[in-house]
């Protein structure tokens, strides 16, 4: 039932206004410690990790950041709920995979969530509209302070904060955003400025992070390591180039609506948005590819059914356990793939 409730919940972080967020969806910084008195998860035996979960849900019940949080226990929830969560990202696809004393809490909105036992003890997050780094940094500290009031935190002067992997030693911050580059994947050039990325030290992957693949030119672009610069030199230097993405991407889009390729994009989009209002059968990755041109569409301000938000949400509810949520039963593939189209006939035209 608290799953449920989720569903006729909006998600803030995904669908309210934000900086740059004709690009930018969302902002997350994700802030990663360790008990000092225990060992990492891979390496802690079922009596401790059990310790560990009871005690870090304790603190954060203490917290005033998590007041009012859902508390949820990964060996209370089937398959799908687990999948639920991740689809939200609320949870990574490791820690729904392991259950046996794993848990997380989600508060503000679904702006804010913790998970316990994944790779690390403690993996806080903090998640905003648009590109707000800043906004996102501070609402993680606040967590972060308030277990830290209660819980000790493993941290050396010479490598910072401890942690499983060595990547995410030093701040163990992960600063990342999911970001809509269509305008740059059909200019062609889009492998090239990904490139550019890496060499620049930031990582991308697909719309759920490490292992996923990319779907509707939806990708996360993130810090690849957390040593060696401070917080808030990690924060400017992934907002620097997050920034300059927007405006390539927006440069693209501007490109493509030009002469006789405006033609060609409004063909591209309108059958997408005739294909979503229309289609009785619908699979994720072609139901992503309609909603990232209609995304596009309502971001160069064109007319169409629904809205810049609800395509940046109709790209999260139409993932496989979403849709079987709101069936409220376990489907085929077939069973999705009419019931995705269906749900998307009907956002569309409650607001159209």
């Amino acid at each position: 039932m608290q799953l449920q409730n989720m569903l006729r919940i909006p998600m803030r972080w995904a669908c309210a206004p934000g900086p740059r967020q004709e690009v930018v969806l969302s902002s997350r910084i994700r802030l990663a410690r360790n008990l000092a008195d225990a060992a990492f998860p891979a390496r802690s035996t079922p009596p401790s990790l059990k310790r560990v979960l009871e005690t870090v849900f304790a603190a954060a019940r203490r917290t005033p950041a998590l007041a009012g949080a859902a508390f949820m226990r990964m060996d209370d929830l089937d398959a799908t709920d687990r999948q639920f969560l991740v689809e939200r990202h609320l949870i990574s696809p490791s820690l729904a995979e392991r259950q046996a004393h794993r848990g997380a809490a989600v508060g503000d909105g679904e702006s804010l969530s913790l998970m316990v036992n994944e790779e690390d003890h403690c993996r806080l997050a903090a998640l905003r509209p648009g590109l707000n780094l800043a906004e996102a940094y501070e609402s993680a500290r606040a967590v972060e302070r308030g277990l830290a009031e209660t819980l000790g935190f493993a941290f050396r002067r010479d490598w910072g904060y401890l942690t499983a992997c060595p990547t995410n030693l030093g701040t163990a911050m992960r600063v990342s955003t999911l970001v809509h580059l269509p305008g740059l994947s059909l200019a062609g050039i889009i492998d090239r400025l990904l490139d550019n990325l890496t060499k620049l030290g930031l990582i991308v992957r697909g719309l759920h992070g490490e292992g996923t693949k990319v779907l509707g030119d939806f990708y996360q672009i993130s810090n690849a390591a957390a040593l060696g610069r401070t917080e808030g030199e990690i924060i400017a230097a992934v907002g620097k180039a997050v920034g300059q993405v927007a405006d390539r991407e927006a440069e693209s889009r501007d490109k493509l609506c030009a002469g006789a390729g405006k033609l060609r994009l409004e063909d591209l989009v309108h059958r997408s948005a005739a294909a979503l209002q229309g289609a009785r059968l619908l699979s994720f990755d072609e139901a992503s590819q309609h909603i990232s041109c209609l995304r596009m569409g309502h971001a160069l301000g064109w007319k169409l059914p629904g809205s810049l938000g609800l395509a940046s949400e109709l790209m999260l509810i139409t993932q496989p356990a979403h849709v079987q949520m709101h069936a409220k039963k376990e489907l085929s593939p077939g069973e999705r793939d009419a019931a995705r189209a269906a749900l998307v006939r009907e956002r569309l035209a409650l607001v159209s």
